[in-house]
This record gives structure tokens, sequence and C-alpha cells, in this order.
């Protein structure tokens, strides 16, 4: 029987402005609104002035020396927002003999400092070299820390000055962005395309969604099955066109069974090696993969989606 990727109600967004964080993930507390009494006036942490954003991506090297040594607890101290997931069971792994990230020191870089953060202040930089990629760093518990990066330019780049970015969206504008995630989880679970959401010929996204729509020819002895989830909210800066570039981060669940009469899988997608790293076993059974898409998607003032940045990483592997 054909496969069908799991369709998932909306999930609820909130519109604030732009520069702030756009979703509110799953368990996320602002701690400066814990507590809040009403009529409370509480001061809002003060956003990242340069001098944060270039010692905070220095500090870098040091979550670089982590990964090399597989230092999950210092990697989870140096990481916020999505990027401390891998701090978990994907260092864990790492252990073992999983691939750790690639340990590029990038450099030539531009700082977006959001004027107006809101309750939790968080920048983002483009580093152009030694290959174009966005990070975006998060305040967190007193320090500022890696909340995801790096993540490759895939598409082209915004243009956006340098520097301060003031709010300045309007309500329309603060809508569409907050939007974006889930209208790409609609997007990547809708194959038939009921949901109208449409990227551009050529975008990664569509090249995904073959991929999970899709059941390979090596794999039709085995049962597959794919899910796509929210994971963690979403930060966005506003453009001078009219549009935003919205970081944000999904999580592909994908479920793979053998098929009727057998006990292993005719065709692992994940490698023995990266099974026994995350599980101690080999691939048999059903195999459970979580993959983590770390996204930069530019939303135009009409509505518009593109991918302009990209990092897809295996972060856990289960079996059963």
């Amino acid at each position: 029987m054909p496969r069908r990727p799991l369709m998932r109600p909306p999930a609820v967004v909130s519109v604030v402005a732009l520069g702030s964080v756009l979703l509110a993930g799953c368990g996320d507390r602002s701690p400066a609104t814990a507590g809040e009494r009403p009529g409370e006036t509480v001061s809002r942490p003060a956003a990242a002035t340069r001098e944060d954003a270039t010692a905070a991506f220095a500090g870098l090297s040091d979550l670089r020396d982590a990964w090399k040594h597989q230092d999950c607890a210092k990697i989870e101290f140096l990481t916020a927002w999505t990027e401390s997931v891998l701090s978990g069971r994907a260092c864990q792994a790492a252990r073992k003999g999983q691939p750790v990230p690639a340990a590029d020191a990038y450099t030539d870089v531009e700082f977006y400092l959001p004027e107006d953060p809101g309750e939790r202040p968080w920048f983002a930089a483009l580093a152009r070299a030694p290959r174009p990629a966005y990070f975006v760093f998060v305040r967190s518990d007193g320090r500022w820390r890696l909340g995801a990066g790096p993540i490759p330019v895939v598409g082209e780049v915004p243009e956006l000055e340098e520097g301060p970015v003031a709010a300045g969206a309007d309500r329309d504008t603060q809508v569409r962005a907050s939007l974006v995630p889930t209208r790409l989880l609609a997007f990547l679970t809708d194959p038939a395309g009921v949901s109208g959401v449409r990227l551009p010929s050529g975008d990664p996204m569509r090249d995904l969604l073959r991929e999970l729509a899709a059941r390979p020819a090596p794999a039709r002895r085995d049962r597959l099955s794919a899910d796509v989830r929210l994971e963690g909210p979403a930060y966005a800066l506003p453009l001078p066109d009219g549009g935003a570039l919205v970081f944000h981060t999904l999580r592909l669940v994908l479920t793979q069974k053998p098929g009727a009469g057998r006990s292993s899988l005719a065709h692992p997608r994940y490698g023995a090696a990266a099974v026994r790293a995350f599980t101690g076993q080999g691939p048999t059974g059903s195999v459970t993969g979580g993959e983590l898409l770390f996204l930069a998607t530019r939303v135009s003032a009409s509505g518009g989606l593109s991918t302009v940045g990209l990092r897809r990483v295996l972060a856990d592997i289960t079996t059963s």
C-alpha cells in the first residue's frame, strides 16, 4: 500500500514584531515573563551590541574544540535553541564513531542585530568564508550561545544592511513571517498540493518533498513512513522589500520496518555504523531516525516562500 505522509493540524502561532521570537516552542517559557504579576513592569534584557556579537562569534572556536573532544556537557553549555539538541544523543553517538560536525573556521562576518528582539535577545550572523552560512545566537542564562549554525546558504542571499535591524514591519508582514514554519510543514506533508503552498523550481524543499513522498525501488520490500514536526521557536528579520528572513527548525521522523515475512530490513536507510553508534546494535527490526532541518526561509511581501539556507543533521536513531 502506498505510504501517505502524516497530515497535521496547523500549529498555533503568535503575531509579534519582527526581530522577535515568532513561535513559542513546546515547553518554551521566557524567564523574563515567568511569575509576572498583572500591571507589573518587567524590564527586557538589552539587545545585542556589535561587541556582544563579535565575542559570541569568536566563541565558536570553543564549540569546535568541544566537538573535537566529544565533550557533550560543554557542547550543551555553549548552545541553546535547537542547536542544543545535538548535545544529547548525537554527541553520545559521536563518542562511538558517528562523524562530528565539520570544524570549519568561518570569517568575513556580517551581524544583524534586532533592536527589539523581545523577551529573549538574539541576533543573526552571515559568514561569507569559507562558504556562505548563517548563524543564530540566543541569549540564555546570562550568556550568548549558538542557537543554530552553520546554516549553509543554498539560495540567493537577501539584501540586508549589516548592523542594528529595526522592527519596522506592518501587521501583514508579521503574520506572513509567523506562518512560515507551519506553511513549510504543510508543504512537506502534502504531496498532492492541497495546502496550496508553493516553492520555486529548484528549491531544496521540493527535492525533500519528493524524497519523503516517493518509495525508492530498492526499498519496496521495506515499509517506510515519514513525519515532519515543528522543532522549537522561530526568529525573523524584516527585509527592506517588505519580506522577512525566518530562521526555524523542522524535525523529520523517518521509520523503516521490515516487510511481511521478514525480520530485518532489505535496504536500510541508515548505515550499520550509524545505527550502532546511536543504539549499540545493528539495523535489525524497525529503525527510526530523527533528523533536524535548520532553515533560513525567505517570505516575500506577496507571501512567496524560498529556501535561503539549509542544514540537515542526523540527531537520533532508535530501534525496536
